[in-house]
């Protein structure tokens, strides 16, 4: 059984690579830890499900090609706090940032 670090998770399929840097600096800024993983899955929906209830933290990122999403633990599957398709750097940035910032209880950015 692996132990999980209190951590963002952010479960990935054939993700682009700046979507999934872009992400993870937003969560970096944050100051909160996280970690990626490579999956099987190819559902935004089901990656960001599983992230978010496998993580300590509750808060997990799916990215499936150009797709993101960011989801709680507890939050039914599909219901996505957030979604993007062929998102920007920005939009990325603010992704990977507000889901640090639930973990933190904070405000959203925009």
């Amino acid at each position: 059984m692996m132990m999980n670090k209190p951590s963002v998770f952010v479960y990935i399929c054939d993700a682009r690579t700046d979507l999934l840097q872009e992400i993870c600096a937003g969560i970096e800024e944050e100051g909160v830890p996280y970690e990626v993983r490579e999956m099987p899955m190819q559902d935004v929906d089901a990656l960001a499900y599983a992230a978010a209830e496998e993580s300590v933290l509750g808060s997990g990122i799916g990215i499936a090609g150009e797709t993101a999403a960011m989801q709680l633990r507890k939050i039914p599957k599909g219901q996505n706090i957030f979604k993007i398709v062929q998102p920007g750097r920005e939009q990325c940035r603010a992704l990977g940032a507000n889901s640090a910032r639930a973990v933190k209880r904070q405000k959203f950015k925009i």
